[in-house]
């Protein structure tokens, strides 16, 4: 029987991008194929190497490749939700994304690389690759939407109230209850979020149904004990900034520019559907059936491509069971999800051959 491949940490790889922050990137080890890997909004590159399941990034390990850790500027293991200037998605997608494959490439040279991103890291890939400002990748996975995002009504009302009424009073919303306390002047918000749900963890409800967005991120009984248990550690302050620019990709069901007037963004699209066919690599587009948070966005983008961009190839896998994050956090993810990955990469990495 052969052993089981458990990925460890190579290098650490502090760099700043164009616009004066600074990040990380983990080079995990390994010397096949590059997979960068580009968490959500609100968690971290933690989601990509929890110890207690087998995650993603031991199983990418296993299968030759090798992965790296991106923590872009919304990672809750850095500081800026919680203490830094308000930025958008157009940042992320203009700045951490490419800057984090330039020092990438710089390290792997010519070897394919891959990348695997998920929700709104997967919008703000979605606004990079349409500029061009990714060429060459050899193939893309997003998980729960990418250039089509799609919710429900409960999540648009949530985001019109959130956006036009919350963000310019409050910073960002702590996700660990514990920060809140009893008498807090936000006690009462934080009440008002975390009343749905049969668990009595108030950290866990308050994650579970998106930050009170009235949808559940996650299958509850997908997830480890330990998982559980630590979901304080792993879900960071969510600041509030960026729902406008959530908003407005909402209204116009496709990824979009924040920033109009600015110069420095000129180079992303105003709307990324309109550049799809600068998508130069392999595409595929993952969903729980359960997705409750973008709902079938990606079965959409995947028709949508194929009506307005029909030379990208992209092909859509539907996970049952499943919900949005339990498709990385998930405790069966490795035996449910990871293998629909692999089968992408390695027929990729063959065509190549």
């Amino acid at each position: 029987m052969n052993a089981v491949t458990k990925a460890t940490v190579a290098e650490l790889i502090p760099f700043r991008t164009a616009d004066g922050l600074d990040l990380e990137l983990r080079r995990m080890s390994g010397d096949g194929p590059a997979v960068l890997l580009v968490h959500g909004h609100g968690v971290s590159s933690e989601m990509f190497a929890l110890d207690e399941i087998r995650n993603v990034t031991d199983v990418l390990a296993d299968a030759g490749y090798q992965p790296w850790l991106l923590d872009w500027r919304g990672s809750s293991r850095l500081r800026y939700n919680e203490f830094g200037d308000p930025y958008t998605f157009d940042d992320v997608a203009l700045y951490d994304i490419p800057d984090a494959v330039a020092q990438i490439r710089a390290r792997i040279g010519d070897r394919p690389l891959f990348v695997v991103a998920h929700c709104v890291g997967a919008l703000a890939l979605a606004l990079s690759l349409t500029a061009g400002r990714l060429p060459g990748l050899a193939g893309v996975v997003a998980q729960g939407v990418f250039l089509t995002p799609k919710v429900g009504n409960a999540v648009r009302l949530r985001v019109l109230l959130g956006s036009e009424l919350l963000a310019s009073r409050v910073h960002h919303l702590d996700s660990d209850f514990r920060k809140v306390g009893l008498w807090s002047r936000r006690t009462l918000l934080y009440a008002a979020l975390t009343r749905k749900g049969d668990c009595p963890d108030p950290t866990c409800r308050m994650v579970h149904h998106g930050w009170g967005m009235g949808v559940r991120l996650f299958e509850h009984d997908h997830l480890h004990p330990r998982t559980h248990d630590r979901l304080a550690d792993l879900f960071g302050p969510i600041p509030l900034s960026v729902l406008p620019h959530l908003r407005q990709m909402e209204l116009a069901h496709a990824a979009v520019r924040w920033n109009d007037t600015d110069e420095r963004y000129r180079d992303l699209p105003e709307n990324a559907l309109d550049q799809a066919d600068r998508i130069d690599c392999p595409v595929l587009l993952l969903s729980g059936s359960r997705n409750e948070a973008w709902q079938d966005s990606n079965r959409l983008c995947r028709d949508v491509l194929a009506a307005r961009a029909p030379g990208v190839d992209a092909r859509y896998v539907e996970i049952p069971s499943y919900g949005h994050l339990d498709t990385f956090i998930g405790r069966g993810a490795a035996l449910d999800v990871f293998g629909h990955l692999l089968d992408f990469l390695d027929e990729i990495s063959a065509r190549r051959a």
